[in-house]
């Protein structure tokens, strides 16, 4: 049987580590061509050595997606390589981590002012600029897949306010563009991975550097059942092989919803955590965590009270 991706042309920025990378590998598995974007060809070589050992084909592109210019020089080789072919893109490059760490605890007044582009320029502009050169390529093709890396953060409170008016504005990014999109048979979707077990919060973890924060003590209380790098790549193989995924552009779309609706689970097996399960929502209320144990994992949060708790009228 053919891998299910054989023939389409993929690109996914940031993909030297961390989600991105994972991604790229799950898109190769499945037989597809990845252009990898990153800020050091080293690190990007390694990740495409590693994702044509799995087959596809890894293609590695320096390309800093803050700077236009390097976007388009990007989306210029794609498209003379592959004659004019772009089946997927995943915007998911983020510069802001370091960043964020670094402010930890601190109010926005008290960061310098700088943070929002530490942030912002990469990890909302850049996906942007992105979806822009990608989009000239599908349009005229009359198909294609968007996907924006984005999370909960969005949703409430969560890091920073440059963090949190980021992630919400990279799913209003999603439900804009697939409204412009739609007719022309191109999909665009935010895609929220849960908490994902990537090698800069591994590192954190075991330098316990934030383990007197309160949101740290819970990350690591449930870290040993986070995400594997990889489900996101996982999710957006089946979102790119779904027949019907125009029915889901401009959604926002959980890593575990989509565990469910395809039947995913993680690279070793396990089954992939639904963090909104009413028992994971009850672990993150600390005066009512000890009821968690006692309701099953099937309970789950309605959306519309979600929509709710994120109303701003």
């Amino acid at each position: 049987m053919a891998p299910p991706m054989k023939g389409q042309v993929c690109v996914v920025t940031g993909a030297s580590r961390g989600i991105g990378r994972g991604i790229a590998l799950q898109l190769c598995q499945a037989g597809a061509t990845v252009y990898i974007t990153g800020r050091h060809l080293d690190t990007l070589q390694a990740t495409a050595q590693e994702a044509q050992a799995r087959g596809g084909r890894c293609v590695p592109v320096v390309c800093d997606s803050s700077q236009e210019s390097e976007v388009r020089s990007l989306f210029e080789q794609v498209n003379r390589e592959q004659h004019g072919r772009l089946d997927v893109l995943v915007n998911n490059a983020y510069a802001g981590v370091q960043p964020i760490l670094n402010s930890w605890n601190k109010a926005f007044w008290e960061c310098p002012a700088t943070i929002w582009d530490d942030i912002n320029n990469v990890g909302l502009r850049g996906h942007y600029l992105c979806s822009v050169y990608g989009a000239r390529m599908m349009v005229p093709a009359g198909r294609g897949l968007i996907v924006v890396i984005s999370s909960m953060g969005g949703l409430q409170y969560l890091f920073s306010v440059p963090y949190g008016v980021g992630k919400a504005a990279c799913d209003r990014l999603a439900a804009d563009c697939a409204h412009e999109l739609r007719r022309h048979g191109v999909s665009y979707v935010s895609l929220w991975p849960g908490l994902v077990q990537t090698e800069l919060v591994k590192e954190q973890m075991e330098k316990g550097h934030l383990s007197k924060d309160p949101t740290m003590k819970l990350l690591q209380s449930q870290f040993s059942s986070a995400e594997s790098t990889e489900v996101s790549g996982k999710c957006v193989v089946a979102l790119a092989t779904d027949p019907n995924i125009l029915s889901l552009s401009g959604k926002v779309l959980p890593s575990c919803d989509l565990a469910r609706r395809y039947g995913l689970r993680d690279v070793d097996g396990r089954p992939i955590y639904d963090y909104l399960s009413v028992s994971s929502a009850l672990l993150q209320a600390s005066p009512l965590s000890w009821l968690a144990s006692y309701l099953p994992g099937f309970l789950r949060m309605p959306k519309w009270l979600i929509t709710l708790y994120s109303s701003k009228f």
